[in-house]
């Protein structure tokens, strides 16, 4: 059974996806950010923040299909 505290984490993670896809950086942040408060060192959470930071000061292009390419090691 999963715990009220992961359901509620959960929640906050899904959303925080569905405005990454749709190029809502910010908001997905602030979602994957309440993630971390339940969920202290979630690593999908903090991986999902750095790409939000990421293109926030260079966003997608246009065709973008939510997959982030690596450009460094």
């Amino acid at each position: 059974m999963i715990s009220k505290e992961k359901l509620e984490m959960l929640n906050y993670y899904n959303k925080g996806l569905e405005l990454y896809r749709s190029r809502k950086f910010q908001e997905a942040k602030d979602n994957f950010k309440k993630c971390l408060e339940i969920v202290p060192g979630d690593g999908p959470s903090e991986v999902y923040i750095d790409r939000c930071n990421i293109f926030s000061q260079n966003p997608p292009p246009s065709d973008w299909d939510g997959v982030f390419v690596m450009t460094t090691k």
